[in-house]
């Protein structure tokens, strides 16, 4: 039965597509409503919430990328998975940047249908639990510090030495840096750092669809606009007395960006559909993974609000650049993965210390990471098993272009930690269900889905 998606809504306009469907989710539990085409789907959502919504991409009157952008569309919390037999990758990338959690080819087999479903399940459950998480480490006064940043290299102390002296100050920061070396966890430093006791908030400024940007940061009223059926507080309205981080702020669209101007300038936010602004006590701190003076230079971004955001300069140097750092990393992150695991803690050769220090680690911190962790996972016994750092792509790609398949280089990524986890346990589903950190339900249908004896 299903745990989370027990409302769904089909669109689709082939009749039989809807019946197949309806007959394959039943079963499960699911309650289906059925629309033919966009329109009738529109009416559909305004009579009743539903969890998870499945349509097809070219039908009549309304198709479904048409539907997907449709503002009362756009302000659901439901989960849209799109469906077409004529998609490739782009046309995927195009349902996900338009909102879509997923992208499913025709013709597809029932399990297919209903693994999606766990998956997404899965992740909303993840995500419930992480907020749950931080609210009860809000109740406990439990906050992050410099203290919790690990480092050992002088350019390192001075950044952080930087966060505490900018901590208590009202002004904006912005944080510069590749992508993994930890500009969050900087943002998260100067909110612990300092005595504001609001929340911090953190938003994805090249996450979110442009029109819904607007209402996300600032808040709408009831009725100002199709589908905006009650008043919402925007992100700065929330994280008043505390702290904004806004990430990747070099994809904030042009429109936006002098309202952001505003509120760094007046102190004060107006809600889409307002006639009034109110005041906040919101600070804002930006991060860019890519060189902003470029971005001004190009116009695409305004030069008054890159200054107005960087009176508080820090930028975060690569891993590369950090050499003293690689290894004290790795071993903070094999002890805290060994601890997750329950695993007896496993030491670094000098071997392994060589190799990874000889690394450029262009993912930076992110990617030590995960590296790792991988490599924790496929390790047996009391030695740990680091794989060839110029072999770390688990999947090869052809210099042939039809090769070229994200969604089948994926199934067999898939495919062979399944099986690399079912051998180290032993044939354990339940405890190679752990290690892959899915459940036990959904390694059942990959199982099934790839024949794995």
């Amino acid at each position: 039965m299903a745990e989370q998606f027990q409302n769904i809504l089909i669109i689709d306009d082939e009749k039989a597509m809807r019946h197949m469907l309806r007959l394959v989710l039943e079963p499960h539990q699911y309650r289906v409503t059925e629309a033919a085409n966009g329109v009738e789907a529109l009416t559909a959502i305004e009579r009743e919430r539903f969890d998870v919504i499945l349509s097809d991409i070219r039908m009549p009157d309304m198709d479904g990328l048409s539907f997907l952008d449709q503002p009362q569309v756009r302000n659901l919390d439901s989960t849209i998975i799109m469906m077409s037999a004529y998609g490739s990758v782009d046309t995927a990338l195009d349902c996900m940047k338009r909102g879509a959690y997923d992208y499913i080819s025709k013709p597809f087999k029932p399990d297919e249908v209903l693994l999606t479903l766990r998956k997404a399940e899965e992740r909303q459950q993840l995500r419930m639990e992480n907020q749950q998480l931080k609210t009860e480490l809000s109740k406990q006064g439990q906050s992050f510090t410099t203290d919790r940043i690990v480092h050992s290299g002088t350019e390192m102390q001075q950044i952080l030495q930087l966060v505490k002296a900018a901590a208590n100050a009202d002004s904006p920061v912005l944080i510069s840096g590749e992508t993994g070396t930890g500009k969050e966890l900087i943002a998260r430093a100067l909110h612990g750092e300092s005595d504001r006791t609001g929340e911090f908030l953190a938003i994805n400024c090249s996450a979110i669809a442009s029109g819904l940007l607007e209402s996300e940061l600032f808040g709408h009223m009831k009725g100002a606009f199709t589908g905006a059926d009650r008043e919402k507080q925007g992100l700065f309205s929330i994280a008043s007395g505390g702290t904004l981080f806004l990430d990747e702020i070099a994809e904030l669209p042009l429109d936006l960006q002098p309202k952001l101007l505003r509120v760094l300038q007046e102190g004060e936010v107006r809600k889409v559909g307002a006639t009034k602004a109110e005041k906040v006590n919101t600070r804002v701190v930006a991060a860019a993974g890519r060189d902003l003076h470029e971005a001004v230079e190009k116009n695409q971004f305004r030069s008054d609000l890159y200054y107005r955001l960087a009176v508080v300069d820090i930028n975060l140097p690569p891993l590369r650049q950090r050499p003293e750092d690689i290894i004290l990393l790795a071993e903070y992150f094999l002890g805290e993965l060994c601890r997750k695991e329950g695993r007896q803690m496993l030491r670094l050769s000098e071997q392994d210390k060589r190799q990874l220090t000889s690394y450029q680690w262009p993912g930076n911190i992110r990617e030590l990471q995960n590296y790792l962790e991988k490599a924790l996972i496929f390790s047996s016994g009391e030695t740990l098993e680091l794989p060839p750092l110029r072999l770390r792509q688990d999947v090869s790609l052809s210099d042939n272009l039809a090769d070229f398949s994200l969604k089948e280089a994926a199934q067999r990524l898939e495919k062979e930690y399944i099986r690399k986890a079912l051998d180290r346990t032993g044939g354990n589903r339940t405890k190679a269900a752990q290690i892959l950190e899915i459940s036990l339900r959904s390694l059942m249908y990959k199982v099934k889905e790839y024949g794995i004896d």
